[in-house]
């Protein structure tokens, strides 16, 4: 019998004390969410960042109103209103260098238009027109994402290829509260955060996922503590302060840029219209919880701020106000117009080349169409 075998002998040496990869305590978002506005701190904001918001908060909001009438009209399919949200959707707009990448949700239209997108391009898909409406490699703007969270991977990998590559790239995801509660947002956390990849997470949390409340999908303290789990910083903003959303968006865009890795953003806000058209609100919220955001408007909260600091004139207001009616009734015009379809498009941009399949399928296709024209012509 061994020294080891004997009983009581053995006497394993204690492994060394355990100490955390990461400290936690820099990765924990704020006790409330920042603010600015109101605050003494916005003081040194600049006045031309200022204006521009509220010119794109103003006409944000008349395009969300536009959109949503154009439904009910039966021009698009469906609209998922961002009324209330256009602080988050304004500064993610604005906050990325013509180089970084943008990756939305089907909320995010307002982003997507702040980023150069045609207004009624971004519409496209809602439409059901065409394949996203706009060039994705034109504007470095992902298409309008619908399966909850698939986009915030493909942001990750992107971000992740672009630094292999060299090249100075940020990629900005959005995302709902309620596509937290989905794998592939904790999967690219930490793909994310294991590559330190230039990426940053915002999430919107407006406080429901269609009909379910927050408190039912996560007994988190906030959204912005997940990323600890991860290793990524999070970030509590008031979402509807679109001056403390632009400046927390530019330094983690920032951060991202300077090999700093990912953070998470989670904008308190709310969704003040209904899901989409499809949705009836009133079955899961009072009508008194909407009228309690609605004294905390984005729109108002900046407005404040411009008149004390006397920047907001009658000429200021009515510039705004006129860009954004000109944008509305061009929506309107070109929205109304039947679009021109041509059924052999179902071939292009499928693949870049096409496969014997396709190739038989777009001749049959065509000699179909071709045999239509002709009989139209001899009657």
């Amino acid at each position: 019998m061994t020294v080891l075998e004997q009983p009581g002998s053995y006497r394993p040496t204690p492994p060394p004390a355990w100490q955390p990869r990461t400290d936690p305590a820099p990765l924990l978002p704020d006790a409330e969410p920042y603010r600015l506005l109101g605050t003494d701190a916005v003081a040194d904001a600049d006045p031309g960042l200022l204006l521009r918001l509220y010119a794109e908060l103003v006409r944000g909001r008349r395009y969300n109103a536009q959109a949503t009438a154009l439904t009910r009209q039966g021009r698009l399919a469906v609209y998922p209103s961002s009324t209330g949200q256009e602080a988050c959707e304004i500064a993610a707009g604005l906050a990325l260098a013509d180089q970084d990448w943008l990756f939305p949700s089907y909320r995010d239209t307002l982003a997507v238009i702040a980023r150069g997108v045609d207004p009624v391009e971004a519409l496209t898909l809602l439409r059901g027109d065409w394949h996203t409406g706009y060039d994705p490699g034109e504007h470095r703007v992902a298409p309008l994402c619908t399966p909850l969270a698939t986009q915030l991977p493909h942001a990750v990998g992107l971000a992740h290829a672009a630094r292999l590559k060299g090249d100075d790239v940020v990629a900005l995801a959005m995302v709902g509260d309620g596509g937290t509660s989905e794998g592939d947002f904790h999967e690219a956390l930490n793909f994310a955060a294991v590559w330190r990849a230039p990426v940053v997470f915002l999430v919107q949390n407006n406080g429901f996922a269609i009909s379910v409340p927050l408190a039912k999908q996560t007994a988190a303290p906030s959204l912005a503590h997940k990323g600890v789990g991860y290793g990524i910083p999070g970030r509590l903003v008031d979402g509807n302060d679109a001056v403390a959303m632009h400046e927390v968006l530019t330094e983690a865009v920032e951060r991202a840029r300077t090999g700093g890795g990912p953070t998470l953003i989670e904008a308190v806000t709310y969704r003040v219209e209904a899901h989409t058209n499809a949705d009836d609100a009133t079955r899961y919220r009072t009508d008194a919880e909407v009228e309690a955001w609605r004294a905390h408007d984005p729109i108002e909260l900046l407005e404040h701020e411009l008149r004390s600091r006397g920047l907001l004139t009658d000429d200021v207001i009515t510039e705004a106000r006129d860009a954004a009616e000109q944008m509305a009734a061009r929506l309107r015009e070109r929205m109304n117009a039947d679009a021109a379809l041509d059924p052999m498009d179902l071939f292009a941009h499928v693949y870049a080349e096409k496969t014997s399949q396709l190739q038989e399928q777009a001749a049959q296709l065509r000699a179909e169409l071709d045999a239509e024209l002709d009989a139209e012509e001899e009657r």
